[in-house]
């Protein structure tokens, strides 16, 4: 485990995009619990290096809500808006794949006011770039997630935050969008601390570094 700072992730970032080649990308995966931060950090060293940096978020590939009012199980699904089962996983292997191969595409964003993905509203141009995927289930063992880690991403990232905080986040994130206080602990236990604990077991083996964030002026650990 290593405690960093944007900062530092974001010179590191720029010194990668020195070495490399005119057509050349570096893909990176990053990962992390529901409510760990995973969409700010990208964003942020996006930011930081806007004419370097694509971020591709995993939300696009939601699957949308007249998908999950067709399916057998739809109250389910509703239920766990947000579990592996309810991304359109095999479409976002393939379009990173061929992204990867290519050095371009296109990707949906995710509108959270309406809770449906965007078509085709990030688009990754050809050439020397930095790409972030940022997303829970990126590094997951099961098929076809696990395609990601050989066939598309050079590094991978799991960001480490504790469970609680991971937690406290989400249930006031779900307070902002409408819950009471009590639907969204209850929404946390049922669906997001379950989700969160199978990214925490699976994820943490499976990436290449485990990233705590300081801020700029903490003292890193030794």
């Amino acid at each position: 485990m290593e405690t960093t700072t944007l900062d530092e992730l974001a010179s590191e970032l720029s010194a990668r995009m020195d070495q490399l080649a005119p057509y050349q990308q570096h893909w990176i995966g990053l990962v992390g619990a529901p409510g760990s931060g995973k969409s700010t950090v990208a964003e942020a060293l996006r930011q930081q290096l806007p004419e370097t940096i694509t971020v591709i978020p995993m939300d696009g590939y939601h699957f949308s809500k007249s998908h999950l009012d067709a399916m057998e199980n739809s109250a389910e699904a509703y239920a766990r808006r947000g579990a592996p089962f309810t991304f359109d996983a095999e479409r976002l292997v393939h379009d990173l794949r061929s992204a990867r191969a290519k050095g371009s595409g296109f990707f949906p964003s995710f509108d959270h006011t309406n809770g449906d993905p965007i078509a085709d509203d990030i688009e990754l141009k050809r050439g020397k770039r930095i790409v972030i995927v940022e997303g829970n289930y990126l590094l997951l063992n099961e098929t076809p997630w696990s395609a990601l880690r050989s066939a598309v991403f050079d590094d991978t990232w799991f960001l480490d935050v504790e469970p609680a905080e991971c937690e406290r986040r989400v249930e006031n994130r779900h307070v902002e969008t409408g819950m009471t206080r009590e639907e969204a602990k209850h929404r946390v236990s049922t669906n997001d601390r379950p989700n969160a604990e199978r990214v925490r077991k699976e994820s943490m083996k499976n990436a290449n570094r485990i990233l705590q964030l300081a801020s700029p002026t903490s003292s890193k650990r030794p």
